[in-house]
């Protein structure tokens, strides 16, 4: 495996990061010390001084790569892009606040990498949030539960490893990060979920209240839900091979 491929491509989105940041790259680091990956942080338009810090950072750590923007262009169009930027067979996916821990990583890619899954998900079995996301992330996941049926109990959380290849036939629109294990098995992927650690928020505050976690999510999985109702993957294509036999020339003498 060379510095130009790695196994993973750690994708982070960020906004007004500056005081978890760094904390967190250290923890990938040390996380993922044994394992050959590269790290992409997209600040999402921050006002603080995140992207001075990923500079900074990066002209000391070849790994590091920032990508930034100009306008807030939200969680999913900063994942989508960074995963086409990605050089990485799996992409690690985890939040910039520092609630996801990294020390989780080796444990999701080991899964992964046992070839039968294309996304391994975090699953928050304790939760350190305030109890307006508890409550919202509750009532969403069980209304997705039902209406998906994607046998995952977690899709909120950032913590998750997935096949590169796989995410890039997905459809894009705007919040699809929240249905990625749905999306994933309308394309004809396995998907699996395993206990991760959730950790207190450091600095700074979150930027999601109930109008765009909850009934955004409601209103986004009537769209997830057509998606795979018209779906009809997957389809087994089978190819001619020609047969040697009646292809090939004659013999002269």
């Amino acid at each position: 495996m060379t510095s130009s491929s790695p196994l993973v491509s750690v994708i982070i989105p960020a906004r007004d990061e500056a005081g978890n940041l760094p904390g967190l790259l250290d923890e990938i680091a040390a996380a993922l010390a044994a394992i050959e990956h590269e790290v992409l942080v997209v600040d999402d338009a921050s006002r603080d001084e995140t992207w001075a810090q990923l500079v900074a950072r990066a002209a000391q750590d070849p790994r590091l790569r920032p990508l930034r923007h100009d306008r807030s262009a939200g969680q999913s169009t900063s994942v989508w892009q960074a995963a086409r930027a990605a050089r990485g067979t799996w992409l690690a996916t985890l939040d910039g606040d520092g609630q996801n821990d990294p020390a989780d990583l080796p444990s999701l890619i080991e899964r992964a990498c046992q070839g039968d899954v294309s996304l391994v998900a975090g699953h928050r079995t304790t939760r350190h949030d305030d109890w307006l996301k508890r409550v919202s992330s509750r009532i969403a996941n069980g209304v997705r539960v039902r209406l998906l049926r994607d046998e995952t109990p977690d899709t909120g959380c950032g913590l998750k490893v997935i096949e590169r290849s796989a995410f890039l036939c997905l459809p894009y629109f705007d919040h699809m990060h929240r249905f990625l294990p749905a999306l994933i098995q309308t394309q004809g992927g396995r998907c699996v979920s395993l206990p991760v650690n959730h950790r207190p928020r450091g600095a700074g505050r979150s930027h999601y209240g109930l109008n765009n976690r909850l009934w955004a999510g409601i209103i986004d999985m009537v769209g997830v839900i057509w998606l795979r109702r018209r779906s009809r993957l997957p389809a087994v294509l089978e190819a001619h091979t020609p047969d040697s036999r009646t292809t090939g020339t004659e013999g002269t003498s």
